[in-house]
């Protein structure tokens, strides 16, 4: 449905007699095959050895190429072509503006919902962590034998637009023409896609020398079509079916992985922190690709998500768009199987739309709706019914200030505003927000469109 599809994904490894090392076939083209890794170091060193002789019988080889900066590389040797890293990563430690702990915000948005308990227990302990480092897991071979059809769906199965081919809506009006002009100027591009994608790949090969019956998911809006070309990365590493216990199992999961980062892969991953919210996460930076990354365990519900969000963005260009799970239930069925979930954006028809109002209005509209229609006492926002809809009266609902169901597990995912004087000040953006673009007519008087746009 959607042309020019790329490469996205891998499935897990087979057993370990019967495994290939086929990553060089999804490297571009025009990149040229390497050796491994240990070979790679070896031809180093002995090439300096080299020139370092040579510069002892009086040449000066060996001072240029020291200042000759070198291409990073993954622990296999595949190469990336890497921007300048950011400023705010100089070297092992953190600046001294920066070393307030990250999970000191995160831990601040807590849920009084209960923690679903683990089905089965598949977590190594501590006595059984030593043994996973070195390769083996009896533990996970004998509590879950996955189907090794079950695969991480790769891009070329997933259908995937090329930016410079998405159709947009006509621009009818100066606003409306901002808007895209803005859109345009920040959407992530395939190579941004294309070098997280690398890093999720090298990441799932490494994890599975724990784990070896998981998966690692590029989530969120780096594959929703909502990523922009500064978004950081979301990762979802599954190890099992059943659920996960977010206090206890996944903790020590990511335990494990943010010990794996900061030995083995810290060549190439800076500064891995292990934060302990309520959907605990690994935080690092890939320093071959300069992305950020967040990594969590078995928080499924987000692989779900990036589908339907992916489907809404490209699947339907118009700006009025249905309830995709009222109107095709059978696509976002929230018990459908992991690797099918991929598939769900190619089997929906184009939407036509009977609204007219142009994109500018219906951005006025909305800031509208929510700074003087929508009942934030007594109504949350559902994505699934397409529509305001009553809040239930239970704990997850009760006493918040703004409910926004989640499609497909209907938590509330606004649950981290749970300050008043925070839901007091987007109350008041949206407010003002309305007044200025319905009387200016002008997205510049709201964001710094120029300077963003030069920027971008």
């Amino acid at each position: 449905m959607f042309p020019n599809s790329s490469n996205l994904g891998r499935p897990p490894f087979p057993p370990k007699h019967l495994q290939q090392n086929n990553f060089l076939n999804k490297v571009p083209l025009n990149v040229r095959p390497v050796l491994s890794h240990q070979q790679i170091i070896n031809a180093h060193v002995n090439f300096q050895n080299a020139i370092l002789s040579r510069a002892s019988l009086g040449g000066n080889l060996a001072t240029a190429l020291a200042r000759t900066p070198q291409p990073l590389t993954y622990g296999n040797g595949s190469p990336v072509n890497t921007s300048a890293p950011s400023p705010t990563f100089r070297g092992k430690k953190r600046l001294s503006e920066q070393s307030v702990p990250y999970d000191v915000k995160r831990q601040r948005y807590r849920s009084p919902r209960r923690e679903t308990p683990a089905v089965n227990q598949a977590v190594p302990s501590t006595e059984e962590s030593a043994c996973l480092f070195s390769g083996s897991s009896p533990l996970f071979n004998v509590c879950y034998v996955p189907d090794l059809s079950i695969r991480v769906p790769r891009l070329q199965d997933i259908s995937f637009p090329d930016v410079t081919e998405t159709t947009l809506p006509l621009a009818k009006d100066k606003l409306s023409q901002q808007v895209l002009e803005l859109f345009q100027a920040c959407q992530q591009q395939t190579c941004d896609l294309n070098r997280k994608e690398l890093c999720r790949s090298e990441l799932q090969r490494e994890i599975q020398r724990i784990f070896p019956c998981s998966r690692l998911f590029l989530v969120g809006s780096s594959l929703n079509g909502f990523g922009t070309r500064t978004s950081d990365g979301d990762l979802c590493l599954v190890v099992k079916e059943e659920p996960v216990n977010q206090k206890t199992e996944a903790r020590h999961i990511l335990s494990l992985v943010q010990k794996l980062f900061s030995t083995k892969l810290s060549s190439y991953i800076e500064r891995p922190q292990l934060i302990r919210a309520k959907v605990p996460i690994v935080k690092f930076r890939d320093k071959v690709s300069c992305v950020e990354f967040d990594l969590n365990v078995n928080n499924i519900v987000g692989i779900r998500n990036t589908f339907l969000l992916r489907t809404y963005a490209y699947a339907l260009p118009e700006p009025i768009l249905p309830s995709l799970q009222k109107n095709y239930p059978e696509s976002f069925d929230p018990t459908m199987q992991l690797h099918l979930v991929h598939q769900a954006p190619c089997t929906i028809p184009p939407y036509l739309s009977k609204n007219e109002s142009s994109l500018g209005e219906l951005l006025i509209g909305f800031f509208k709706y929510y700074a003087t229609e929508f009942d934030w006492s007594h109504q949350m926002i559902s994505v699934r019914e397409a529509k305001a809809i009553p809040r239930p009266d239970d704990v997850e609902w009760r006493n918040k200030y703004i409910c926004v169901e989640e499609p497909f597990d209907r938590t509330n995912t606004a649950r981290a505003v749970h300050e008043k004087q925070k839901f007091d000040t987007i109350k008041e953006e949206f407010f003002k927000s309305w007044q200025i673009l319905r009387d200016k007519k002008d997205l510049s008087f709201v964001l710094p469109l120029r300077a963003t746009i030069q920027r971008r």
